[in-house]
């Protein structure tokens, strides 16, 4: 079962890093276990609170920044007190020509988890990013969703499933529901 807020994403999101060659990839990925599905040339998480963005870079056992050849952040950009050190430090983490890809909602409830405190569109993410360091030009910002999906968003249970005869999939530029980047450090 998808949620119907990630069946969009999840499936253009995954044709992205599957252009990227995973198996010639060091990858981080930050709370989360979406890049589990890729078969990726080492992988590793990093949990909250034991390691925290937004206090630094994640380091070795001799206090030396790790670098990686992508770092990916599903959903958890939201949640961050300090989303624009967070994402400095995922910049000095990566590697020459390394990637950074992060998926973040926009209409939905709130879900603290512990807390929420940001919402971006397409244009937002890739502003976020822009002023932590990375080129426009090496940046791709896309975002989905339509009203129907936005109401889904307010039922009781949460996060609505995706039901293929009931939910339409087209897409309302103006009523975005997630957003998702990628972006290269040139």
């Amino acid at each position: 079962m998808v949620s119907l807020n990630r069946v969009v994403m999840q499936p253009k999101s995954r044709r992205m890093i599957q252009a990227l060659g995973p198996k010639t990839l060091d990858v981080a990925e930050v709370s989360g276990k979406w890049g589990q599905m890729f078969n990726f040339k080492s992988y590793e998480q990093f949990w909250y609170p034991a390691h925290d963005i937004c206090l630094g870079p994640y380091r070795d056992s001799a206090g030396k920044t790790r670098t990686f050849d992508l770092i990916l952040a599903n959903q958890v950009w939201e949640h961050l007190d300090r989303p624009y050190a967070a994402t400095g430090h995922v910049y000095d983490m990566l590697r020459p020509l390394g990637y950074f890809w992060l998926a973040v909602p926009f209409f939905v409830p709130l879900h603290a988890a512990p807390q929420d405190n940001s919402r971006w569109s397409a244009r937002g993410l890739k502003n976020l990013l822009i002023e932590c360091g990375f080129e426009e030009e090496a940046i791709y910002a896309e975002q989905w969703g339509n009203r129907h999906v936005a109401l889904r968003n307010m039922e009781e249970v949460w996060p609505p499933v995706y039901d293929e005869a009931t939910d339409t999939l087209k897409n309302d530029p103006n009523m975005p529901v997630c957003s998702w980047a990628l972006a290269q450090k040139v």
